[in-house]
């Protein structure tokens, strides 16, 4: 009996426990064809935000941004809150602004091939975790065949995603769905034989002819995280 729980217990187990954390740094300089310097080095694909310190305790976020190669950074137009009421920000980023990298990341998206190995993730690290339901109702609504980066960038921007894990065969992959780039990833053992296409969600449960499922030739799970690696 003990060596039965041992091995329920080891099944879906990570090698390692962690997940990219957020990190504040400042902008160091900019050059004139806009790069970015930061003053930490940061690895690549990271996103986050650029917040400008107006003086008398206003701040404002400016930007987006996602880190490149070389230890530069690219800024962008912040896009997260939009509304026809709210001014647009038009502030240039410049040096000594504040930078949050991974503002989002504690909100995480997993896409897994089955309930079980979903639950056991979800329970090892302590996220705000989004329901691949959601996920799938976007996925469905385009009349997706397979997952890619495009709709979950378009979802995690609509959702406030910062982070995405991807359970492959041996590994689960660590996407930041903003830059669209893998930022690491974590060893899995005894991955599940039997998996649900396109991807784990409890949708699984009802006819989702309705949603356009059936209109569409749907990619085996493991095929598909392949392609999108």
């Amino acid at each position: 009996m003990k060596k039965i729980l041992f091995i329920l217990l080891t099944t879906y187990s990570l090698i390692a426990n962690t997940l990219p954390q957020r990190i504040e740094t400042t902008i160091k300089s900019i050059d004139n064809n806009g790069d970015i310097h930061l003053a930490t080095a940061i690895p690549t694909g990271m996103s986050g935000l650029i917040v400008h310190n107006y003086g008398n305790g206003l701040f404002a976020i400016t930007h987006s941004i996602i880190t490149m190669n070389n230890g530069l950074a690219k800024s962008k137009p912040y896009t997260a809150i939009l509304h026809e009421n709210i001014p647009t920000v038009k502030t240039q980023a410049q040096v000594n602004d504040k930078i949050i990298l991974g503002a989002f990341y504690d909100n995480a998206l997993l896409i897994a091939p089955d309930a079980k190995s979903y639950d056991t993730i979800t329970k090892q690290f302590k996220k705000t975790w989004i329901h691949p339901d959601a996920y799938a109702l976007e996925f469905m609504g385009q009349g997706a065949s397979a997952i890619s980066r495009k709709s979950l960038n378009r979802f995690a921007k609509a959702n406030q995603v910062g982070l995405v894990l991807i359970v492959a065969k041996d590994k689960i992959l660590m996407l930041d769905p903003v830059s669209k780039l893998f930022i690491g990833e974590l060893p899995l053992t005894n991955k599940p034989k039997q998996t649900i296409s396109p991807f784990f969600s409890r949708f699984e449960q009802v006819d989702v002819s309705a949603f356009g499922f059936s209109k569409v030739k749907i990619v085996d799970y493991y095929t598909a995280v392949q392609n999108i690696q």
